[in-house]
């Protein structure tokens, strides 16, 4: 069960840079009555510009199109977006771990990884155990 300190927490968003991605701090915050505020990490309008991430054609009829092209000195009538996954891999991962380093508690996440490579090596060994598939004789 969550507790109340657990919802009131503040939840981080990585999303498209479009008329639904914008709005989603407060329809999230709205909606779910458990959030008390959403951050978004990216895909923001200020990293669409610094990377020249190509426009991909937008929701065509998005009710919020019009003041998300006003806000950002768009055409209103022709609505396009941005794919996060237009960021180049390495650069995606090093945004979000960014986002999230403050939070990390980095014992518990080396305690987590060393116990995930201890795991990983007790499958590698009951596999290597595993008798082959192959009958005697066969090739």
């Amino acid at each position: 069960m969550l507790s109340n300190r657990t919802l009131a927490a503040r939840r981080r968003n990585v999303g498209d840079f479009d008329a639904s991605g914008a709005d989603i701090k407060r329809d999230w915050v709205a909606r779910t009555a458990c959030w008390s505020h959403v951050e978004r990490v990216l895909l923001t309008h200020d990293q669409v510009r610094e990377h020249e991430l190509p426009a991909a054609a937008g929701k065509a009829g998005d009710p919020r199109w019009a003041g998300l092209a006003r806000r950002y000195g768009l055409d209103p009538g022709r609505p396009v977006q941005w794919e996060v996954e237009a960021l180049d891999p390495t650069e995606l991962q090093r945004l979000v771990l960014a986002a999230v380093a403050p939070y990390l508690d980095e014992a518990v996440l080396d305690d987590h990884i060393a116990e995930e490579e201890r795991q990983r090596e007790q499958l590698r060994a009951f596999a290597g155990e595993w008798p082959s598939s192959r009958s005697p004789g066969r090739e």
